[in-house]
């Protein structure tokens, strides 16, 4: 980062401290103190290693997460020529964000960037830059309105052509379900045919996980649902799923040499007909 992105990140951050609670764990935070990032502040840190000392591979789910989403991305714009995504969730921004995945396979990918959290969005605004033959945007929206979504996204998408849309480890804040099913439905709705659904999710599949996940959501953060694989299964109905299907993070398509390690999160790409 140059001199002049470090003053007006800090000038930026300064502005919003006064927004931000530090006194309570944010879940973007402690996945990017998980990563080994520096965007976070002592409490998540705290929350961080509570939740490690009682599930230690939530530090290999983390990575496994990230190693996905290059995949997938390198898999659509390299492969398949999808040239816009729309990232609702973004998080703090770590190496191997969706821009600059597309941005290497396809230069002139379009992405639009959406989240409502303020530290995210004042570091994405600084740090995910765009390469001149692409474009890179931000929404501050809500996952739980995705009518705002589609609509301020198509304001720099186009909607007559196919769009990557990603839910990446979000839909977990949804508790309800059907909610949560309703609003990747609501997501999908306005894409044209050829728009493709990339999401993963933690799974219940491990007794630790949801021990550690339950004393996470005591601490007055924004609550996390883990749900069973078939559960995740189900945000692909009507869509036709890519080989090889919805499985654990580790298994969709790994790299040659890839970290094999089994997690606890179900992945997939489905393809809207």
């Amino acid at each position: 980062m140059s001199d002049d992105e470090h003053e007006i990140l800090a000038a930026a951050e300064k502005d919003l401290m006064g927004d931000i609670d530090t006194t309570v764990p944010h879940s973007a935070r402690i996945w990017n103190y998980w990563l080994g990032g520096k965007d976070n502040f002592p409490v998540d840190q705290r929350a961080g290693d509570d939740y490690t000392a009682v599930y230690p591979a939530i530090v290999d789910l983390a990575r496994a997460s990230r190693a996905f989403l290059g995949r997938a991305v390198r898999h659509l714009a390299g492969e398949r020529g999808v040239r816009q995504f729309l990232d609702v969730g973004t998080g703090l921004p770590t190496e191997g964000n969706t821009h600059e995945i597309a941005q290497d396979a396809a230069p002139d990918s379009h992405i639009v960037y959406v989240d409502n959290d303020p530290l995210v969005l004042v570091h994405a605004r600084a740090l995910l830059t765009s390469r001149p033959e692409g474009a890179t945007h931000y929404i501050d929206a809500d996952l739980h309105d995705p009518k705002d979504i589609a609509e301020r996204a198509r304001e720099h998408l186009d909607f007559d052509r196919p769009v990557a849309l990603m839910l990446m480890g979000i839909l977990g804040h949804v508790e309800d379900h059907d909610e949560a099913r309703s609003i990747v439905a609501r997501l999908l709705e306005p894409l044209p045919p050829g728009s493709l659904l990339v999401l993963y999710d933690g799974t219940a599949t491990d007794r630790a996980f949801l021990e550690a996940q339950q004393g996470y959501d005591e601490t007055g953060a924004v609550p996390y649902r883990l749900r069973h694989p078939d559960q995740i299964r189900e945000f692909f109905t009507g869509l036709d799923v890519l080989d090889p299907g919805v499985v654990p993070l580790q298994m969709w398509r790994p790299d040659a040499g890839g970290d094999r390690r089994a997690v606890d999160a179900y992945c997939g790409v489905g393809l809207k007909p």
